[in-house]
């Protein structure tokens, strides 16, 4: 398994860790996820364009 693979498996816990479930986080709404998300999208397109 290659580094980028870990990242990606890691990012993709990280943006299920996010989501507002708890009832300090709820005022953050989607923000967190959202954010990680855009993440991962980038790194999924650099990987697919060879760059990552």
């Amino acid at each position: 398994m290659s580094l980028s693979s870990i990242l990606i498996v890691v990012l993709i816990l990280i943006l299920l860790g996010v989501i507002p479930t708890w009832p300090h986080s709820r005022p953050w709404g989607y923000t967190p996820s959202g954010v990680v998300g855009l993440i991962v999208v980038i790194i999924l397109i650099l990987m697919l364009l060879g760059r990552f």
